[in-house]
């Protein structure tokens, strides 16, 4: 590809984030779409709508939320969205700050040495190849690797020391969160499974006798958990009543003067008929506590909530094996009542081995699955490939500005639309594996779409071109160093599109809510219902986590060998710090809380990036017949081991499990 195409590429996307983004704040100054942009604020009626009327100041763009979104101190943003956003927010500032760094010394050290590696000379830039930026420009056994060399240790010096001072930052944050947080019922509640049967007494009776044998000092009471059935079937019931009731509350408080005994709209009835609903369900709660099928149910019951007159009592609970056999009277740390995965406890814990395995072996079969449409969209940058595959179109294909656009545009567009089935996917394979809490579903899920998205997106688009079609490759690690040398450089132009597609353009697509945007205007104006404020989004980390880790990984991989990439991403990481900061604080609102344990899952993808770096620029040293370079990245990628080696041990534990000293300190 050109230099003429990359740039092509470039303005289409920033054409696209203008248009955006200027959308966004024409669109988030109209009353009708507040549900839309203002969501969390709406649900915790903290935001006063504005009177409909026309204005042509809400026709205008202005940039007046980067202003509010930039100022907003971190501790505003974890009072009104928890641990969980500033831990996300300071994997932007820890980004920034290591590309702004990386930017410097490669943009203006090695760029330069790449573009000049071979002694030629360079008539017209835009229509110079993408090669003569990279590092495959370099000559064998040429000086200027000790440039490559350099970088490479400035880059991983200050990644670690980044990296050890946000680790080191966010665990004080993460014991601050434990001891500072108002108790709740999760903290002195721990879930009891795999109990054992006893044809002398009843569970109940099982479960009391065992714990006040064993934790008498500290127990409390139990409650059995019941599968689904007839109870289940009240609760959802009232529950349905109670969404109908919110809505008609809300038609009912916006009519200024109006009668509360109009039509609400939705079941067709008078608002004052729910107190009937309120009878009818009481009478069904007093039959469903009476039927012998709710009685009987403690027979299959999966499991227990016990509860605990402390929260020293509950966490020692539940590290403590309760029987000499381990898979009998399991014990875990209950999470909060808004956290628990409800439809997961009645699944027996023998199984969850099982789903765990059958998850695993899903998400593998589908990664490699995957690899079509990944071989499709290699296909397209290959233009003589694709003149034979559309003979039809080899008219348009010779014309310059549509084959810049089918070649350095549309390929990351295909990938990017591909991708989108993936989230949905894995969470419900993460559903299926059975967590008992919401948050832990989402962290299994965000695990699985990292995998797959390095696989995929990076190793699979580098290495189709020619290892595919070279099984025995794999046969041979020891050869992939090498192979990654030769094949990574030659991707630099597909990955820099995909920055400015899946990175820019997705930023822009976020902030505008494109999908809430539709369905609002659908709801509102083609069908006439009331903006419904009750269900609001919480924050997609199993999706926007493993993207940011990805655009890491391709920012240390490229830094040496194609440092064209390096400006994109640094405006991608500047774009998002302000796009999630703003969404954060306006639309999604915080359902449950994972403590910030997101964090040694960032922490290590880092630092395999930086390994990746290493390993890729030895395989480059390697080929390029640079001996003392090759000795001095061995040393680095001992010592970046090391490094993740001591932070596991320093920190990690802090998210694994609570110390003896946390639950004294909050009840303190």
């Amino acid at each position: 590809m050109e230099f003429s195409a990359l740039l092509t590429s470039a303005g289409i996307n920033i054409a696209v984030c203008i248009l955006f983004l200027s959308l966004y704040s024409v669109l988030r100054k109209q009353p009708h779409n507040f549900s839309v942009y203002f969501g969390r604020r709406l649900a915790e009626e903290k935001f006063q709508k504005q009177d409909d009327y026309f204005s042509f100041e809400r026709l205008l763009p202005t940039a007046g939320w980067i202003v509010k979104a930039y100022w907003c101190t971190e501790e505003e943003i974890r009072q009104v969205a928890g641990l969980d956003s500033v831990v996300f927010l300071r994997l932007f500032i820890f980004s920034i700050r290591i590309f702004s760094i990386t930017s410097l010394v490669c943009v203006f050290g090695v760029l330069p040495v790449n573009y000049h590696g071979k002694e030629i000379t360079h008539d017209h830039i835009p229509t110079e190849p993408l090669d003569v930026f990279t590092i495959a420009n370099i000559i064998e056994e040429s000086q200027k690797l000790w440039v490559h060399c350099i970088a490479l240790y400035i880059i991983t010096i200050s990644a670690c020391i980044l990296l050890f001072n946000e680790y080191k930052y966010i665990s004080r944050k993460r014991l601050a969160h434990i001891t500072g947080s108002s108790p709740n019922p999760g903290h002195f509640t721990v879930l009891v499974r795999s109990i054992p049967k006893s044809d002398n007494e009843l569970l109940d009776d099982t479960i009391r006798n065992f714990f006040v044998n064993y934790h008498g000092s500290s127990y409390l009471s139990h409650q059995m958990i019941l599968r689904k059935g007839h109870f289940q079937r009240f609760v959802d019931r009232a529950e349905r009543a109670y969404r109908k009731f919110v809505r008609v509350r809300l038609s009912v408080s916006e009519r200024n003067g109006r009668s509360s005994m109009s039509r609400c709209g939705v079941c067709g009835v008078r608002a004052s008929s729910f107190q009937v609903y309120r009878n009818k369900f009481i009478e069904a709660k007093k039959a469903d506590l009476t039927n012998p099928e709710v009685v009987d149910a403690q027979k299959n019951c999966p499991g227990a909530l016990v509860f605990f007159k402390t929260r020293y009592a509950a966490v020692v609970a539940s590290r403590v094996l309760q029987s000499s056999n381990p898979m009998l009277w399991v014990t875990d740390l209950a999470p909060e009542p808004r956290d628990v995965y409800w439809s997961n406890l009645w699944i027996p814990y023998k199984q969850i081995w099982l789903r765990k395995l059958a998850t695993l072996a899903a998400s593998v079969v589908f990664m490699f699955v995957f690899i079509i449409p990944v071989a499709f969209v290699q296909s397209m940058m290959q233009l003589e490939q694709l003149k034979k595959m559309f003979p039809n179109l080899r008219g348009l294909l010779n014309k310059s500005f549509f084959a810049r656009v089918v070649t350095g545009y549309l390929p990351s567009v295909v990938l990017l639309l591909s991708l989108y089935t993936v989230p949905p996917l894995m969470m419900l394979l993460s559903s299926i594996e059975g967590s008992i809490s919401r948050s832990g579903r989402k962290r299994s899920a965000c695990l699985k779409i990292l995998f797959f998205t390095v696989w995929n997106v990076f190793f699979v688009n580098v290495l189709s071109g020619s290892v595919l079609n070279q099984l025995n490759v794999f046969t041979r690690p020891k050869d992939m160093p090498t192979m990654l040398a030769e094949l990574v450089p030659k991707q630099a132009t597909f990955f820099i599109t995909y920055v400015l597609t899946s990175g820019w353009a997705s930023l822009c697509s976020e902030i505008l809510q494109v999908y809430n945007l539709v369905y609002n205007f659908f709801s509102n104006c083609i069908f006439c219902c009331q903006q419904n404020t009750e269900y609001v989004y919480s924050f997609p980390y199993h999706t926007e986590v493993p993207k940011v880790l990805l655009f890491i990984l391709l920012g240390f991989t490229f830094a040496i060998m194609a440092p064209l990439i390096l400006p994109f991403l640094l405006v991608y990481f500047c774009l998002g710090y302000l796009v999630y900061r703003n969404q954060i604080l306006n639309v999604y609102y915080p359902k449950y809380e994972m403590g910030g344990k997101l964090w040694p899952i960032i922490h290590n993808t880092i630092v395999f990036s930086l390994v990746l770096m290493q390993v890729i620029a030895l395989g480059v040293f390697t080929i390029k017949h640079s001996p003392v370079a090759t000795g001095f990245t061995i040393l680095l990628l001992v010592a970046t081991v090391l490094f993740n080696e001591y932070c596991r041990h320093r920190f990690s534990r802090i998210f694994e499990a609570y110390s003896a000293q946390d639950p004294v300190a909050a009840v303190g």
